[in-house]
């Protein structure tokens, strides 16, 4: 398997998992949700393929873990920066930084890294500011699909997750 060098982050609700089917207890904790449809195969395929996955997610820790476990989408990334963990909510720097330093890459790899998210005041915001390419997954109907400013407008748009196993695969051959 062939390591690829663009670096790929992935957001988690209405990215991933679709928020809409979430189960929660009493404490809010997720206890199970479906995936949005595609989202397993394109996660395990960029995995396959030799593609660097961290999820960069707001939320609790155990409500992901039960999620991915769920659905065995754990071994696939190579790093989880969770909000509960950091102390931080997406746009803030702190997350975008703790998963590079998780991947034992500096803020020089920012330049080869996407992120791809449903979120364009957080998700695509965070990553614009901080000169990583936003991939704005429009699944949603639950968020807004208009930048509020220059800020948030992504660098690419997708609508499914399917979609981005074509635009991951231009934009890593791009950086050869």
């Amino acid at each position: 398997m062939d390591q690829k060098r663009l670096i790929i982050f992935f957001d988690s609700g209405d990215t991933i998992v679709d928020e809409s089917t979430e189960v929660r207890d009493v404490e809010g904790i997720v206890r199970s949700a479906d995936l949005i449809p595609g989202a397993d195969t394109t996660i395990q395929t960029l995995h396959e393929r030799g593609y660097t996955l961290a999820l960069v997610a707001d939320g609790d820790t155990q409500s992901f873990k039960n999620v991915f476990k769920q659905h065995g989408l754990n071994d696939y990334f190579s790093a989880m920066i969770i909000s509960e963990n950091i102390k931080a909510v997406k746009p803030s720097p702190r997350m975008f930084k703790a998963a590079i330093g998780a991947l034992d890459l500096s803020e020089a790899d920012f330049s080869r890294t996407v992120m791809i998210g449903n979120n364009l005041s957080r998700d695509m915001k965070g990553a614009n500011a901080l000169g990583i390419a936003s991939i704005f997954q429009s699944w949603t109907p639950r968020y807004p699909h208009e930048p509020a400013d220059e800020s948030e407008r992504p660098t690419y748009t997708v609508s499914e997750p399917l979609q981005l196993l074509e635009l991951i695969e231009r934009l890593n051959a791009e950086l050869k």
